[in-house]
């Protein structure tokens, strides 16, 4: 395996872009498809090629996880419980190839700076990567002073969030204080052509997305602007984002356990399905890198667990096992959250897109990971760790 050739054809591959192409070849050059076709190509023996025959086998694009705390979260039980950064090959052996970072309850000690610092450490190690200003509290913390300014000015941030509605552990935004933050990002979204949306984390309280819902009443806002996330952590608040959805908001399912109060992420995907939704506005995230606490009635925390992005890629395991379609399952983790962040070059593989993407097993298990045209994993091998990855 040729880690550094520039031109890399694949034959013989099932292509989902998500839509099935059959079978069909590829060319990746530049870090770009440069050709998807039924004809395999003729490439002459002067280049540098390496021929990968995926026999059949599926080839989809990679995973973009919207939800991830790449500087790490927690800290709700003392700065020793403070999550370390996430490491490139926590990703990568996912099937992640595009990330979109956030500050969680600790937006104090972890703040715009170093959440941005981040995204560059990631990309330099071959990873897409992008994220969010702000994180729980109001006001929000961020880099030039604005929300709107940071959107505008930054590369890297494309909206605001994540949020916190319906928490104890939130500022309890008001519904002006929330009409200002969604203002903001849908003006810079059309100065910009960013996402430019509010992600709005949702706890266990009992009010819900009333605050969404009365924003769609009460302002002229686009209904896109909203972007609830952790909808499945409670069955009514699972049954008021479908609501949400049918106005043209996406909403976010998270892929952590519920226990009965809520819906299992596969189980979350499969009820949308079934219903007459709008099917590209469902997404699916991981929180990866992120606390996943447990809180008695009065605040006080008796446990913590810590997501990864490979939650998300077990729930796309569960999915396709259980008889679901690869065209109907796999936009929830591509297309849909390419649409979501205004990513004109991921979550498909059409020709000219960024050559992110994996090749599957015969048992449908992530085999290859390529991100921008570079090999990260390679028959299940991690090749391409992290700077301070052993």
């Amino acid at each position: 395996m040729n880690q550094a050739s520039p031109i890399i054809l694949i034959k013989n591959a099932t292509v989902y872009s998500p839509k099935n192409l059959g079978l069909v070849h590829l060319v990746i050059a530049g870090g770009k498809v440069v050709y998807i076709g039924k004809k395999c190509p003729s490439l002459g023996d002067e280049l540098a090629i390496q021929t990968i025959d995926a026999q059949g086998q599926a080839v989809i694009p990679g995973f973009i996880d919207g939800h991830t705390h790449i500087t790490g979260g927690g800290g709700e039980a003392g700065f020793s419980t403070r999550v370390p950064p996430v490491p490139l090959s926590q990703f990568t052996r996912a099937g992640v190839t595009t990330v979109v970072g956030l500050l969680g309850t600790d937006d104090l000690t972890r703040n715009t700076e170093s959440i941005i610092a981040q995204v560059y450490a990631l990309r330099e190690e071959g990873l897409s990567a992008y994220c969010y200003t702000g994180g729980y509290h109001l006001p929000p913390t961020t880099l030039t002073g604005s929300v709107k300014s940071d959107i505008v000015f930054i590369e890297p941030i494309i909206g605001v969030g994540e949020l916190a509605i319906s928490d104890h552990r939130s500022s309890q935004p008001t519904l002006n204080e929330l009409l200002k933050i969604a203002s903001e990002a849908h003006v810079a979204r059309l100065m910009t052509g960013k996402a430019g949306i509010l992600h709005l984390h949702l706890g266990d309280g009992e009010r819900g997305l009333s605050l969404i819902r009365e924003a769609l009443c009460t302002a002229e806002i686009p209904a896109r602007t909203y972007n609830p996330t952790h909808i499945n952590r409670r069955k009514a608040l699972f049954d008021e984002a479908c609501d949400l959805a049918k106005q043209g908001c996406w909403v976010d399912v998270t892929a952590f356990e519920t226990g009965d109060v809520g819906y299992e992420p596969a189980e979350a995907l499969m009820r949308y399905m079934g219903q007459d939704l709008p099917q590209d506005k469902l997404t699916i995230s991981s929180d990866g890198g992120g606390c996943l606490p447990c809180f008695d009635q009065h605040g006080h925390m008796t446990k913590m667990d810590f997501a990864s992005s490979s939650s998300m890629t077990d729930v796309f395991y569960q999915l396709l096992d259980e008889g679901v379609t690869m065209e109907a399952c796999l936009p929830f983790f591509t297309s849909n959250v390419a649409d979501l962040m205004n990513f004109k070059k991921k979550g498909r593989l059409t020709l000219g897109c960024d050559a992110d993407l994996l090749i599957l097993d015969p048992k449908m298990r992530i085999k290859h990971v390529m991100a921008q045209g570079q090999w990260h994993v390679f028959d299940t091998q991690i090749i391409k760790k992290g700077s301070f990855e052993e």
